[in-house]
């Protein structure tokens, strides 16, 4: 196994619990971007399961999809730092804990531009929850930054993930169990956000 890959999951077990990213701690910057995509489980479901479709459908999806995700929740985060209204994005975010597991699940391979409109729009919205949740103290620069590495590793995750799958034989139904495991997690989290 890839010593990485234990090291990064260690550090997001350890640092999650905490949720540090989010309003009240002085002088917020990189480590609070950086925890802020690991405080949730809607996040991080989700940007797992963006690194681990692209890993699952590969060829160039397999790294213009994250990309893809990353520049667009860049985006969105401008957004959420205008205090631009949004309805329901927290059921927003939610959802589309459902679509990337449903994409899973389903062994949903469209082509590399379709992939990257989707991941993109839900990159948008993530990113703006990250950009509305700016600490109000924060360091511009170093929390988005934070949140970028956050977000990227995260990703990295699923793709290891999704390599792990294949190199162990385990496809099509380990891949398929991961995914409606992520839309029955994704649904939860929009029921949650409905009665909130």
């Amino acid at each position: 196994m890839r010593w990485w890959i234990i090291g990064v999951t260690a550090l997001f077990a350890g640092l999650a619990a905490p949720a540090l990213a989010h309003p009240g701690h002085a002088h917020a910057g990189f480590l609070d971007g950086l925890l802020h995509p690991a405080g949730g489980a809607d996040h991080l479901a989700a940007m797992v399961a963006v690194g681990l479709w692209a890993g699952l459908v590969g060829s160039a999806r397999r790294w213009a999809w994250p990309a893809v995700f990353v520049i667009a929740m860049v985006a969105g985060a401008g957004l959420g730092w205008s205090s631009l209204p949004v309805p329901a994005v927290e059921t927003l975010v939610a959802g589309s804990v459902v679509a990337l597991g449903g994409a899973i699940a389903l062994g949903w391979s469209p082509p590399l531009a379709v992939g990257a409109a989707a991941v993109a729009a839900l990159g948008a919205v993530h990113g703006f929850v990250h950009g509305a949740e700016m600490p109000g103290e924060a360091f511009l620069g170093a929390y988005a930054a934070g949140f970028v590495t956050g977000t990227a590793l995260l990703h990295g995750a699923g793709l290891a993930l999704a390599d792990w799958i294949a190199g162990a034989g385990l496809r099509p139904v380990a891949s398929r169990l991961a995914g409606a495991a992520l839309a029955v997690l994704g649904a939860g989290l929009v029921g949650a956000s409905l009665l909130a």
